[in-house]
């Protein structure tokens, strides 16, 4: 048997295996990787290109601003600034109908803006709305699936570690995606609340807002200042070219631990806590890179990517038919994988057929991290799904019903992301970031 064909046997086969043994995706990846490169090189070889594979995907600069974004986004949970935001966003959504679901979805935005984590946004707001939402008379299951449903919104609107992934693997500037993802967003978020707003027509208690004065609504504002100005000053200085990401990732930490301890709302007993629960979070990231560095060799070596193209460019050359088709795969892996690993394993194989097609790849990454978005809320596995039924102290089972419309909805606004580029093109372009 050929040595490229036995490896690939080896690759797919032990990937399959590993996840229906239950294995972490790290170790799914990794382990047959590079016993695929084994087969192709030998022992000797086969092992030390593996170390320098694993080595040389997690040595880059850019990467640093991971582990320092995920504990902002940490040190922000703990130090009250995500109250802080949800009381603003329940400012803004206050006079408006299902004025608390409403506030869901305009918190997880916010705080996605700050934290550019879902799953951290899904726990902060959803522990803190759930109880109210509640007692006002909210289904529970219905509770917890509009936070599921928009959480995701913090992987789009920058800053996202998602994005800074993506960026890694293809090579395009970080600042223009944390560009391309405000409009995907902000879209996100819109359909949110156009399905809680058909929610609310069917409740009739429901209808009316929570009243808020205009003394209350400044209060709430000057104590959510700090919190925003945070997001001005880390994109702010990336668009200015005043620090890179990296750098802005860093300053995101310093800003978040003054703020807490200057505000007393951060308890300095809580800091090796968080930090360590940083650390485990950034090792689990950083080892799905390295090991997507040796997968990405081994698909290289036997020509994956290329033989995906031909395949696809064989069934048609139609772009918005191959666009479709990598939606649906997509959508499929984002069910039952993160969106780190998926972006690490997908983007090599599809970016070289879009950007063949004249699909830029700052579009192209909005649109893919747009369809891991919906993955993440993907019953039955998706992640922000069991975050929100926790947090809501709710059974996973009926949340699915209840986040469906969400699902189908959000889906339509993929193909509007997909087939309307100027939603995440026009940000870069009018900044300079990338070529109209």
């Amino acid at each position: 048997m050929e040595p490229v064909i036995l490896a690939s046997i080896v690759l797919i086969g032990g990937f399959i295996l590993a996840l229906a043994l239950g294995a972490p995706v790290a170790v799914a990846m990794g382990v047959p990787s590079a016993l695929a490169i084994v087969v192709l090189l030998g022992w000797d070889s086969g092992a030390l290109t593996s170390a320098q594979r694993l080595f040389t995907a997690s040595n880059s600069f850019a990467l640093l601003a991971i582990p320092f974004f995920i504990l902002a986004g940490g040190l922000m949970n703990t130090g009250g600034i995500a109250q802080r935001l949800i009381d603003l966003a329940q400012v803004i959504a206050g006079r408006v109908p299902a004025s608390l679901a409403q506030t869901t979805v305009v918190s997880n935005a916010m705080f996605g803006a700050v934290s550019g984590a879902s799953v951290a946004s899904a726990a902060a707001v959803g522990s803190v709305l759930s109880p109210p939402m509640k007692k006002a008379g909210y289904d529970p299951a219905f509770s917890a699936a509009v936070n599921a449903a928009a959480s995701p919104a913090g992987m789009l609107i920058p800053p996202s570690n998602t994005f800074i992934v993506y960026s890694l693997v293809s090579s395009t500037s970080v600042a223009a995606l944390f560009m391309a993802g405000i409009g995907p967003g902000l879209l996100w978020a819109l359909v949110c609340m156009a399905m809680v707003a058909l929610y609310a027509r069917k409740r009739p208690e429901l209808r009316g807002g929570q009243h808020v004065t205009l003394r209350q609504a400044g209060i709430v504002l000057v104590r959510a200042v700090p919190a925003l100005l945070m997001i001005v000053i880390v994109i702010g200085g990336i668009l200015s070219g005043i620090f890179t990401a990296t750098e802005s990732s860093v300053i995101a930490v310093l800003y978040s631990l003054v703020l807490g301890l200057i505000q007393k709302t951060l308890p300095v007993r809580a800091l090796p806590s968080i930090t360590l629960e940083a650390a485990k979070t950034t090792a689990i990231v950083m080892l799905l890179i390295g090991v997507s560095g040796i997968l990405a060799w081994v698909m290289s070596f036997a020509r994956v990517p290329v033989l995906v193209a031909d395949a696809l460019l064989g069934l048609t050359d139609n772009t918005v038919v191959i666009l479709i088709l990598i939606m649906i795969i997509l959508l499929l892996v984002g069910t039952v994988m993160d969106p780190t690993p998926a972006i690490l394993i997908f983007t090599p194989i599809f970016l070289p057929i879009v950007v063949q097609l004249g699909v830029d790849p700052i579009h192209f990454g909005a649109m893919m991290v747009f369809n891991m978005c919906l993955g993440n809320i993907s019953p039955p596995v998706g992640n922000n799904l069991f975050v929100a039924a926790r947090v809501a102290g709710v059974r996973i089972e009926p949340m699915i019903s209840r986040i469906m419309p969400f699902f189908w909805a959000l889906t339509a606004a993929l193909f509007i992301v997909a087939f309307v580029p100027q939603l995440s093109m026009w940000l870069p372009t009018i900044m300079g970031l990338t070529t109209p």
